[in-house]
């Protein structure tokens, strides 16, 4: 019985790599469909990591990303917070809206613009999701995205209080993907319970050892 995430085995970790690998294949599928271009994805690297970690790794406090935040119910109770670099949004709107020369920082001030990236948001957290509920024969339930526009240090600073009793490690899911040459660097940070990350490896069939 797991009692933190630091519990984490190596053969579980492996299995955690593999759900993310195919979590974020079909959400990339969702995306490419969406989008009408073609996606390739990196294979994903899981680690455990601790909050300041994680920022440091995602290129610092000041660094201005897009966070789409899932709450999750049911089987799996927690978070999962995917962070997207510039180009993401930029790719999103440019396709749909023709835009050029987006500037991220305003992306909040119009409306358009910022309903079609969390919709993007939503139909990839939707696909991530579900795949990973085929997969473990778990009900997830997921609240509507909310989505921001900030520098990391602050982004993260809502699931370090939140879930402050989960413990100050959390699962980060480092991968990305390429969309028409561009390059996308993408992060999903999942932070279930200590129940339902229990729970996940049970339907697995995960011994933690």
């Amino acid at each position: 019985m797991l009692k933190n995430y630091e519990d984490l085995s190596p053969n579980a970790i492996d299995i955690l790599k593999e759900i993310g690998n195919i979590g974020s294949g079909n959400a990339a599928s969702a995306l490419s469909e969406m989008l009408g271009k073609s996606i390739t994805m990196r294979v994903p690297d899981v680690r455990v990591l601790d909050y300041q970690a994680v920022i440091d790794e995602l290129g610092g406090p000041e660094k201005v990303t897009t966070g789409i935040l899932v709450l999750t119910h049911g089987d799996l109770e927690g978070m999962i917070m995917f962070l997207l670099d510039d180009s993401f949004a930029k790719v999103v709107l440019s396709t749909f809206l023709g835009k050029d020369n987006v500037n991220v920082l305003e992306i909040k001030q119009d409306m358009t613009d910022f309903s079609a990236v969390v919709e993007m948001g939503n139909i990839m957290a939707g696909s991530y999701l579900k795949a990973l509920g085929l997969l473990t024969n778990m009900v997830i339930d997921m609240d509507v995205p909310s989505m921001t526009v900030d520098m990391m240090g602050a982004i993260m600073n809502y699931p370090m209080i939140e879930f402050s009793e989960v413990g100050d490690k959390v699962l980060l899911i480092n991968d990305g993907f390429e969309i028409d040459n561009v390059s996308i660097k993408s992060n999903i940070i999942m932070i279930p319970t200590v129940d339902s990350l229990n729970l996940l490896m049970e339907k697995l069939g995960v011994t933690n050892g």
